[in-house]
């Protein structure tokens, strides 16, 4: 029987109209069971149910958030690390900043890392390989709906049968490598893509400006909110003196890793050379301390475990810290800040042998030698 708008009434499992006959409805149990009780429709809009129908998809969303520890982030690491690069009006980066394009790449495996796509291989032959040398396994290779995330781990999965390492993998994707069997690893126009993909999610919009000889499309900022929420997430997370970590250094409540992603948005956007850009209200004294700090946090976490730097820095680091020297100020450094941090990221991984957090500690050891590499 149809109405007049077009809708269609549906013979439901235990119900019964003047009009209806007594077939039942396929794939519909009605009437008993063999074991005697009464088999009805659950969930039904006809018999007061509060819930019509649902999307099987939402109850595996669930289900994988609540066995990774928390929801997925709206951005991804290489989505906040690009946003803090870009000018905010202009909407393009800068064109002397050679670094953000490896650095990005190193984002897509810590990305992966913390959905729990990847890990390093489980072999104790590798532990006494450098961290950076160890070999990279999929442990997971279920879509993510990042269009980039879902090509690295596609590529990954097809080099299973030949593994490669961390430093490798980078290279690889960055189209670093002089073997030509492997240049179709490289992921192309990763930060075009990227600036699409958050044109898409309502942050940047698209416009086209003039370069006197050529037009290129550029990506201004549109929700300028979401931007200086990570500008006051970088800022916090760096001006803090004490060891418990700032709530306004961190995600939203409930968030997948929120300690561990706020190191790694700072530490990659510090290899990036893009950090500079959220201390633009800081002094210069403040500025330097907090780059100070940010040293001082990639050396802790570039390790593994973390927190046994032992006094190692990146180069950026010695040569500031010798300028403090010369300049006569020879205060002592906030390591001890920095190790209760380290302890908050402990707090999220899976035991003192989480695989996924080595591989996390080697993609950091490699941006900390970004310097020397370019």
């Amino acid at each position: 029987m149809s109405s007049a708008g077009g809708l269609s009434r549906r013979r439901v499992a235990g119900t019964s109209s003047p009009n209806s006959d007594d077939t039942p409805t396929p794939g519909v149990p009605n009437g008993p069971s063999p074991n005697g009780t009464v088999v009805t429709h659950a969930g039904s809009a006809f018999e007061g149910g509060s819930k019509v129908a649902c999307d099987p998809r939402d109850l595996d969303q669930v289900q994988e958030d609540s066995r990774h520890g928390g929801r997925m982030p709206r951005l991804t690491i290489m989505e906040e690390v690009l946003l803090l690069g870009l000018k905010d009006k202009h909407g393009y980066l800068s064109f002397w900043n050679d670094s953000i394009s490896y650095a990005l790449r190193g984002c897509i495996l810590i990305e992966l890392a913390l959905r729990r796509r990847i890990a390093l291989v489980k072999d104790s032959n590798q532990r006494r390989s450098p961290l950076t040398d160890r070999l990279v396994e999929v442990i997971d290779d279920k879509q993510t709906g990042e269009t980039i995330l879902d090509e690295a781990l596609k590529m990954m999965k097809g080099q299973e049968s030949d593994r490669m390492s961390i430093s490798g993998w980078i290279d690889l994707l960055s189209g670093e490598t002089w073997n030509v069997m492997k240049i179709g690893y490289q992921l192309k126009q990763v930060r075009e893509r990227l600036a699409k993909g958050l044109v898409d999610k309502g942050v940047l919009r698209t416009e086209k400006r003039n370069f006197l000889l050529f037009d290129m499309a550029t990506h201004p900022v549109a929700d300028v909110r979401t931007k200086e929420a990570i500008v006051t997430r970088a800022v916090s997370l760096l001006t803090a003196t004490t060891s418990a970590v700032p709530p306004s250094a961190l995600d939203k409540e409930g968030t997948q890793c929120r300690v561990t992603r706020a190191v790694c948005l700072v530490c990659a956007s510090y290899a990036a050379s893009v950090l500079d850009n959220a201390f633009g209200r800081l002094t210069y004294e403040d500025r330097e301390a907090a780059f100070q700090r940010c040293d001082e946090v990639l050396a802790e976490f570039a390790c593994w475990p973390f927190g046994s730097a032992s006094g190692t820095a990146t180069s950026a680091g010695r040569r500031r810290e010798s300028m403090k020297i010369g300049m006569g100020n020879t205060a002592p450094s906030g390591r001890e800040s920095v190790l209760g941090l380290v302890q908050e990221v402990k707090r999220e991984m899976n035991g003192e042998g989480d695989l996924g957090f080595q591989l996390i500690a080697g993609v950091l050891e490699v941006l900390s030698k970004l310097d020397s590499l370019l």
